[in-house]
């Protein structure tokens, strides 16, 4: 018999019994559900619903389950259903009658919410540590590289120069952004729904707050048809991982292009590469487009939540149960995505010559030449054009700007005198810009000062936690 087959006459059908089971997967929240029970059955005692003996029972017994499952002393019943029920169906074959008091003022549909609530309450600040191990590889990186100077691009074209430290940097910027949102999503997290019962609440006395404070909730949940109708907790992960991911699929993506014999700008450590069962020449960033490839993964874990949440009608539905192996399924990408991807930016090699010799090759210069001419007093537009044709006489010629003579320049413009040569180094060109956030380098100390600091509370705010 079900627990909740007293209205029934028939047992379930072996084909749905299987459709409709979810211990195959939600057995992962074995502990968030014994946690959220030995709470809930300390509050029956306090307040009465059960007697001081059956609480400690109750209490005991779970800690015994817990202690077996963890030891794999367990095997889980399908037809129990899920990890709520395969617990409660224990419990109540270890103790007896005292275990069918546990439910008592609780329903599935707050208890499932609690355990997740629970599990993202705790996953969340791995998340966290496995970005700040991945920052700081950038941060050291950056820190290593502050005079290296590197094209930067725009549609994938030769732009203007900046430095390695630079480009390490904003991605440092992303994944701060990521770690904001982590915080957000955790904060609403931190709601406890337990009492909301199936969705009404329950007429018993039962004391929500003790069981919040004992769990270590920040709030309890103001709506019991929210409390156990809500996923947007699990979005908010799922969309905040998602960002992460496309994060990380840029990066990856740079370095797969980097690592190109085209490129030639970085090489990438052995143990972080595969080679071809055919090619005996080759050497792949396997791991940076696994990486890019799980990306889109996870946005289809996203898209599947919306999707599912979008229709359904208050308060709870069988729908909600797709929620849980989309939130595991991110969850595991994204932890395995980042620790994978810090070793292997940390070990990869920098090939300092072509990066610069990238810097200073093409018309990097060009919008530096501009400003010489703005600061004689030349408007921009007509700087830019003036350049322009600058650069469309070097392309018609095979030649450099570098390699005009003082007369040729004059022959554009002759606001051009011979301080131009002074312009159109590289180097000189990411010397200019040391505005706040600029690639000089520095502009780029004081950044990565910043960053320092950054990650420096970041850790303190972890230990807190």
């Amino acid at each position: 018999m079900k627990l909740w087959g007293g209205r029934f006459t028939s047992t379930t059908d072996h084909l749905v019994e299987d459709f409709h089971s979810s211990i195959s997967f939600d057995q992962r929240l074995y502990k968030q559900d014994i946690a959220g029970s030995i709470a809930h059955a300390r509050m029956l005692a306090a307040v009465g619903l059960i007697t001081p003996a059956e609480g400690e029972a109750i209490v005991r017994g779970l800690e015994e389950i817990r202690a077996d499952i963890e030891a794999g002393r367990v095997t889980f019943d399908v037809g129990a259903e899920d990890i709520h029920m395969n617990i409660e169906k224990l419990l109540t074959e270890r103790i007896g009658a005292a275990g069918k008091k546990l439910h008592t003022a609780r329903s599935r549909n707050d208890q499932v919410a609690l355990d997740l609530r629970l599990y993202l309450k705790e996953e969340i600040p791995t998340v966290k540590k496995l970005l700040t191990d991945m920052q700081q590889v950038l941060v050291d990186l950056a820190a290593a590289h502050l005079h290296t100077i590197m094209p930067g691009y725009t549609h994938l074209q030769k732009a203007q120069p900046v430095t390695l430290a630079h480009h390490l940097l904003a991605y440092f910027e992303m994944f701060y952004r990521d770690q904001q949102r982590l915080d957000g999503c955790l904060e609403r997290v931190d709601v406890m729904p337990l009492g909301a019962g199936a969705l009404a609440g329950t007429t018993l006395p039962i004391d929500r707050e003790l069981v919040a404070r004992e769990l270590g909730f920040r709030e309890i949940s103001a709506n019991s048809l929210d409390a156990v109708a809500d996923r947007d907790f699990v979005v908010d992960f799922l969309a905040a991982a998602a960002l992460i991911m496309m994060h990380l699929s840029r990066l990856a993506e740079e370095i797969i292009l980097w690592s190109s014999e085209e490129f030639g700008f970085l090489e990438l450590d052995d143990a972080y590469s595969t080679g071809s069962s055919m090619m005996p020449q080759k050497k792949n960033p396997d791991v940076a487009e696994l990486v890019r490839g799980k990306t889109g993964r996870v946005y289809g874990r996203l898209m599947g939540m919306l999707t599912v949440l979008k229709g359904l009608p208050l308060a709870y539905n069988k729908d909600l149960q797709e929620d849980k192996e989309a939130l595991f399924d991110a969850l595991d990408t994204v932890k395995g995505c980042l620790t994978v991807f810090t070793p292997m930016l940390q070990t990869a090699h920098f090939r300092v010559e072509r990066l610069q010799a990238g810097a200073n090759s093409g018309f990097a210069a060009a919008t530096d030449v501009a400003e010489y001419l703005v600061r004689k007093g030349m408007p921009f537009r007509e700087a830019h054009a003036v350049v322009g044709s600058l650069v469309l006489h070097c392309l018609q010629e095979g030649r450099r700007l570098q390699d005009l003579s003082p007369a040729e320049w004059q022959s554009f413009s002759p606001l051009f005198g011979e301080d131009i040569y002074g312009c159109l180094s590289a180097e000189a060109c990411v010397k200019g810009r040391s505005l706040p956030g600029g690639p000089a380098p520095e502009a780029v100390s004081k950044a990565i000062e910043r960053a320092r600091r950054v990650l420096a509370e970041m850790k303190r705010a972890s230990r807190r936690e």
